[in-house]
């Protein structure tokens, strides 16, 4: 038996549902004015393109989730996705 981890291209992918966990957890800016954050280093979100495009033009249904973490340990609105 094989110890090769999978890829996505590995598997097919049409019609399936794909649930993808993805590395959002990205710097933001302080918030401006009106409360709004910027994403200040889009880096993984970039690298995730590939895989999400992959799976989509397999026939992939997407499921995506994320975090942004929980600054000192505690659920902050300002944070939530």
């Amino acid at each position: 038996m094989s110890s090769r981890i999978k890829s996505i291209r590995d598997i097919k992918l049409k019609g399936k549902k794909v649930f993808l966990r993805l590395d959002f957890n990205v710097p933001l800016s302080e918030p401006d004015a009106e409360g709004v954050r910027t994403v200040q280093d889009e880096n993984r979100i970039k690298e995730a393109l590939p895989t999400i495009k992959y799976a989509i033009e397999q026939g992939a249904k997407l499921i995506i989730a994320s975090h942004l973490g929980r600054p000192k340990g505690r659920f902050n609105e300002a944070f939530s996705l």
